[in-house]
């Protein structure tokens, strides 16, 4: 996974970097960086990964429920 930006002939340095900023976000490079900075202990992850499951499950339920009631 390599990211590349160019930059444009009228556009900042400032906002190269920030475009390749965003694209790191976006491609989950900051959240691999961070995730590889210390060990995690494999039911530690198991755990992790659950409670992040049940949020995303429980962000989508409270919108439906949302886009119910709005209409």
């Amino acid at each position: 996974m390599s990211i590349k930006v160019e930059v444009r002939s009228n556009e900042s340095l400032e906002a190269a970097l920030r475009r390749f900023k965003r694209q790191c976000n976006y491609g989950g490079v900051f959240r691999m960086a961070k995730a590889n900075t210390w060990h995690e202990k494999r039911s530690d992850k198991r755990r992790r990964e659950r409670r992040e499951r049940m949020r995303t499950i429980l962000k989508a339920a409270r919108r439906a429920r949302y886009l119910l009631n709005r209409s």
